[in-house]
């Protein structure tokens, strides 16, 4: 074959300086915002596949795209819904001939499938401008976005989760994603195999002599075993922390995606629940959406101690293990008169040697612990922080890669105030007495 009968192009041109080209790219920045690791080498690879497989059939165009654009196996499903609406005009093969821009409309799936959220917030970024003025003829044109900064992330960074637009969540969230945290090692009880460990193996220096068939050998030597401390998180879901426990939990998915960190994660309102294997799926829209279906008071009233009681007597024991570190997130705002959240965040405190409060109303800056749960918290808790937008986000991943801090002075303040008022005596008060 020459040359193309119907665009008139050459055989050598393979369609590659027509709008192809920036039709690749369009799909690529539509993936890259949907969350697929992207880059611009990708798209001149997938540009040069592209150029070597039948414009004409829908599969090898596929099997071209898949091929250079996904990386990740759990990736694929957002790939097949993302060809499937950005691919779906009615004339493909003659429009892919013809290399003119594909028609995008993200209010439809062409087959009725709900879109994952990440890719529905992808679509909506993509979104086409309005249309032109009655009579008013325009060039149609493919405007592509080459700038990859973060200049809307900064914006963000100080803007309330409980605040923030559609649009505005959805940029938190994936600057969220990008976020690392990983707890600090320490060294346990256990040994393991070590040039200059302190200890002798006598083990592994007797079968060594044997192996050598008597002669001397180097003495093998043993030294403690550096592992990372489980991380528990027990996050409140009432209606009041809605907007925050869901940028909690994006967080915690991408610490439990790390393979050296291990993280349990509790959810409660009225009721605990245990949301550690639904929110440990690969895909975070699959993750979330299965924590949504096993919570059923998500967004209701709040039963804190309660909760926490229950935490105490089911799962203490079996996942506060290893020194193992404890994030509350809870605004402590319990109408119970009882004292059973003193009591059940003093145990608590007892079974780890980091507790750490992650309270929004911190984002005040004359807040006082005057709420009857807030008081009933304070005393027993090690760390003290807000995690009300991505600056506290961001502070928290930092502090969580690095052993506990001094006490903050405030938290101290606010102990010596309480321990006044409410004339207790102290040693009651302290952390882990």
């Amino acid at each position: 074959m020459t040359g193309d009968s119907m665009t008139g192009r050459p055989a050598t041109d393979n369609g590659t300086s027509g709008r192809l080209p920036a039709n690749i790219a369009r799909f690529a920045r539509l993936l890259r915002r949907a969350g697929l690791t992207i880059g611009p080498g990708d798209v001149l690879v997938a540009a040069e596949a592209m150029a070597a497989v039948d414009m004409a059939s829908r599969p090898q165009v596929h099997a071209a795209l898949k091929a250079t654009l996904v990386k990740r196996r759990e990736h694929l499903a957002l790939f097949e819904q993302a060809f499937d609406v950005f691919w779906r005009d009615p004339q493909l093969r003659e429009r892919l001939l013809a290399l003119l821009l594909p028609q995008v409309e993200a209010d439809r799936p062409p087959d009725g499938r709900k879109l994952a959220r990440r890719l529905a917030d992808a679509f909506t970024g993509d979104a086409p401008p309005p249309p032109p003025p009655s009579g008013q003829k325009v060039r149609e044109e493919t405007r592509i976005d080459a700038s990859l900064t973060w200049d809307a992330t900064e914006r963000l960074k100080t803007r309330d989760f409980e605040q923030m637009s559609a649009v505005e969540a959805a940029e938190a969230r994936r600057a969220i994603r990008l976020i690392r945290a990983r707890l600090p090692e320490r060294p346990t009880r256990r040994m393991k195999p070590a040039p200059h460990g302190r200890r002798i193996d006598l083990r592994r220096s007797l079968q060594a002599q044997i192996r050598s068939g008597g002669e001397a050998v180097r003495l093998a030597r043993r030294g403690p075993r550096r592992e990372r401390p489980p991380l528990v998180a027990i996050v409140d879901v009432s209606g009041s922390m809605d907007a925050y426990a869901r940028m909690m939990l994006h967080l915690l998915h991408a610490m439990m995606q790390d393979a050296g960190q291990r993280v349990s994660v509790f959810l409660f309102g009225t009721r605990l629940s245990n949301v550690t294997h639904d929110l440990a799926r690969r895909d975070p829209d699959e993750a979330l959406a299965a924590v949504g279906g096993r919570v059923k008071d998500w967004s209701g009233g709040t039963r804190i101690g309660p909760s926490l009681a229950d935490f105490n007597r089911r799962f203490a024991r079996r996942v506060l293990t290893r020194n193992a570190v404890v994030l509350l997130v809870t605004d402590g705002l319990d109408r119970a008169e009882d004292d059973v959240l003193g009591r059940a965040v003093e145990r608590l405190s007892r079974l780890t040697p980091r507790l750490i409060w992650l309270n929004p109303l911190l984002r005040f800056d004359g807040f006082q612990p005057a709420a009857r749960g807030v008081r009933a918290i304070l005393p027993h808790v090690h760390e003290f922080r807000a995690v009300h937008n991505l600056i506290g986000i961001e502070a928290l991943a930092t502090a969580l890669t690095r052993p506990a801090a001094a006490a903050d002075p405030r938290l101290e303040a606010w102990r010596r105030q309480i321990r006044s008022e409410t004339q207790i005596r102290p040693e009651t008060l302290q952390p882990g007495a």
